[in-house]
């Protein structure tokens, strides 16, 4: 194997996780004005969607191990944006459940993703250059959560 694949210029996952924690740093203002991080952000936004959502649910919606969303799910409710509750028909199940304060937090939140556009926008990408990029990250995605 060539020294040449190990060149930090051939990798895709360094671009990849330098967009990602370049994206989440511009993100960053917005979030502290409300006061979380982005992971929640992305916790809140399933539960925006659909609401009283089971742990399992919200863990394949994010692709994130169970064992990673419990903490952070838990912290949530600790600041008042989510509750837990055993499923009556399934002790084993835990459903999610925004509170009032985590309801509130949308409409404060509506503003963000126009924002983040108009970032991207004075930094030069085009909105054909989203319209290519989100299938292709998808499909990457897909690709790669199959097992």
């Amino acid at each position: 194997m060539s020294s040449e694949n190990l060149k930090l210029n051939r990798q895709v996952c360094f671009r990849l996780y330098t967009a990602a924690r370049l994206l989440i740093q511009v993100y960053q203002p917005w979030f502290a004005q409300l006061g979380i991080t982005y992971t929640q952000y992305l916790v809140l936004m399933v539960l925006w969607e659909e609401d009283a959502l089971p742990l399992n649910a919200i863990s394949r919606r994010l692709y994130l191990e169970s064992n990673t969303l419990t903490p952070l799910i838990k912290r949530m409710e600790t600041m008042k944006m989510v509750t837990r509750k055993k499923n009556k028909d399934d002790a084993r199940q835990t459903i999610v459940t925004l509170t009032e304060h985590g309801r509130a937090l949308q409409q404060q939140a509506t503003i963000i993703p126009d924002c983040m556009v108009n970032v991207l926008h004075e930094k030069g990408m085009a909105d054909e250059e989203f319209a290519t990029m989100i299938p292709t990250l998808d499909h990457l995605i897909e690709a790669l959560s199959e097992k």
